[in-house]
């Protein structure tokens, strides 16, 4: 849906608050009192009563929209900013192209946006065969923490990024190629491996055969899955571990480029947006598809 085709199919506040009453009720409402999941809409009110205990709940209640004041025309732009680009918008380009005057609100909104992003990616897990590799993503520190940087690993500079890639082999015209699935990427700050292997677990068929380099982190990650293949070196002289590495690249010149500098406590949240994209890289339909995950 590009620009125009977005005008014309919500002009104004009435239509994204039909769309996103029509879209709650696809859902389904939850009762946060009794968890019955039948209920009616009330005639003339924004709000849903459960048929079994009488409790309302409001539109915007237990959605993305919870607690915001601002109005569903805000949230539907940036819908569809953030969804129909590949690179993204910084919270300030929104702001600015709303005509908002502050900032704060602006920033929590496509915040509350990523997290729906990436509950939608990471209440699935990847399958089959799989590439995985660390990174480290350059993020913001303050002038205190800038006088006793530390050099190397564990650096207040870098935060540790583990992405991971399903990633399975087809023969096209007698050549060999590995064609890639879904992607993961978690933040974490600590070195040991076991915070890997909690990552692992959690993102990982314990069904899959992996492949990383010879990283010390990564020496117990066979009790995790059936099959663990490492590598001498995951950059040099090996195409093994392919699409990891342009993730990370690709993903670090996305960040820099538009957002320049991120605090290592919101870099998920960005991660959580650029695999949402590349996941649904093939999605014709991705402007409902956010919508629908932020309900």
């Amino acid at each position: 849906m590009n620009l125009v085709e977005f005008i014309k199919r919500f002009p104004n506040e009435q239509k994204c608050r039909d769309h996103f009453r029509e879209y709650r009720i696809r859902k389904g409402v939850i009762c946060k009192k009794c968890n019955h999941s039948s209920h009616y809409r009330l005639s003339g009110k924004e709000q849903f009563q459960c048929k079994q205990c009488g409790f309302r709940t409001t539109l915007r209640s237990g959605t993305v929209l919870q607690s915001s004041k601002l109005p569903f025309w805000y949230w539907y732009i940036a819908f569809h900013l953030m969804s129909s680009t590949k690179k993204g918008f910084s919270a300030h380009e929104v702001r600015r192209q709303l005509g908002h005057k502050r900032y704060e609100p602006i920033w929590l909104m496509m915040r509350k946006i990523r997290a729906a992003m990436g509950k939608a990616d990471w209440n699935e897990t990847l399958a089959g065969m799989l590439e995985l590799d660390d990174a480290y993503f350059a993020t913001g520190t303050s002038k205190r923490v800038k006088k006793r940087l530390k050099r190397g690993k564990g650096s207040q500079k870098k935060s540790k990024v583990t992405v991971m890639a399903e990633s399975f082999p087809l023969e096209i015209e007698g050549r060999r190629e590995r064609f890639c699935g879904q992607f993961k990427m978690k933040a974490h700050r600590s070195e040991n491996k076991e915070a890997i292997q909690q990552v692992v677990s959690q993102a990982i068929d314990p069904a899959s055969v992996l492949f990383t380099d010879k990283s010390t982190g990564y020496v117990d990650l066979k009790s995790l899955v059936d099959v663990h293949v490492s590598y001498k070196s995951s950059w040099e002289g090996t195409d093994e571990l392919k699409w990891v590495h342009i993730a990370i690249a690709n993903a670090k010149r996305t960040l820099l480029g538009i957002y320049h500098v991120i605090k290592e406590n919101y870099l998920q949240y960005y991660l959580d947006e650029f695999c949402y994209k590349l996941n649904r890289r093939y999605s014709t339909n991705l402007f409902d598809n956010l919508v629908f995950s932020s309900i």
